[in-house]
């Protein structure tokens, strides 16, 4: 029994110590890798740097070269460590691995995948500023797993690719300009042309505000205490530019509908009573 065992250990030594020669071969096929890795990475952002291409695309270009000079070199490394396997072979046992990992990491994949999508597509680009079931922020960076958004609060927002791929997402800021609005009420007295007026020349003396474009007022409701009348107008498309523009009109309109002598109303509440209210003298 004894005399098993040592000649069993006996050959697995031998084996490491004639293995030993290949695994640094292997070792030093792993180091060549990394720096021609390097190298290439370095190369490709150059290239990449002289033309038009998104910073996205950059990102995804540079990845996909880093990726497959890696599996090469472990590829090759692989054989040299075990002589007896076969390129054939090895692919065949990728396959199957892979389909294992697959499962066994699908969320990780989907959203890998998804971010090569979301790099591919021309839209919601580096800076945009976006908005998907409720998160939103600007487009910081995007990773081939996960979209880093930076809100206007400061904080950082971490999404998965395929969330961002699979919801609806609204991009604020993929034109320079946008149309913004505000409802404001006028006292059920008021002559509403007059109003209207007033309104319309407040917003258009706005520095802020597009002039090409349409400055929209109507009368949409007759809501408890006021007449209610939508304001529309177009500035810019950032949160910054957006909320400029709103405080300016509001305090633009405020002045002119009290230089006019047109009241906004506060909410008026009438309370009545099934019993007549007894009052004290």
């Amino acid at each position: 029994m004894m005399e098993t065992i040592d000649s069993q250990l006996s050959q697995m030594w031998y084996g490491f110590a004639e293995s030993i020669p290949s695994m640094m071969i292997a070792f030093l096929i792993i180091l060549i890798t990394g720096i021609v890795a390097g190298l290439a990475v370095k190369i490709v952002d150059r290239m990449s740097g002289k033309t038009e291409l998104r910073p996205s695309l950059r990102n995804l270009l540079e990845t996909l070269v880093k990726l497959g000079i890696w599996l090469l070199g472990l590829f090759i490394a692989a054989i040299v460590v075990f002589p007896d396997l076969t390129p054939g072979s090895l692919l065949a046992g990728l396959g199957v691995g892979a389909l294992a990992i697959g499962f066994a990491f699908q969320d990780i994949f989907e959203n890998f995948l998804a971010g090569v999508l979301i790099m591919l597509r021309e839209k919601m680009r580096i800076g945009d500023v976006i908005e998907c079931e409720g998160i939103d922020g600007a487009v910081e960076h995007i990773t081939l797993r996960e979209t880093h958004l930076r809100r206007a609060s400061g904080e950082l927002t971490v999404v998965p690719n395929a969330f961002l791929f699979k919801n609806p997402v609204e991009i604020i800021t993929d034109a320079k300009q946008r149309r913004h609005q505000l409802v404001i009420g006028v006292s059920y007295d008021t002559d509403l042309e007059k109003a209207a007026d007033v309104i319309f020349k407040a917003v258009e003396s706005i520095e802020a505000v597009n002039k090409d474009e349409d400055i929209d007022v109507f009368a949409t409701e007759f809501n408890s205490s006021s007449v209610d009348f939508l304001v529309r107008w177009w500035a810019g498309s950032s949160a910054g530019a957006a909320a400029t523009s709103k405080d300016q009109i509001m305090r633009a309109i405020k002045r002119g509908l009290d230089d006019a002598g047109i009241e906004i109303p506060f909410p008026y509440i009438t309370h009545t009573f099934k019993e007549p209210v007894p009052l004290d003298k």
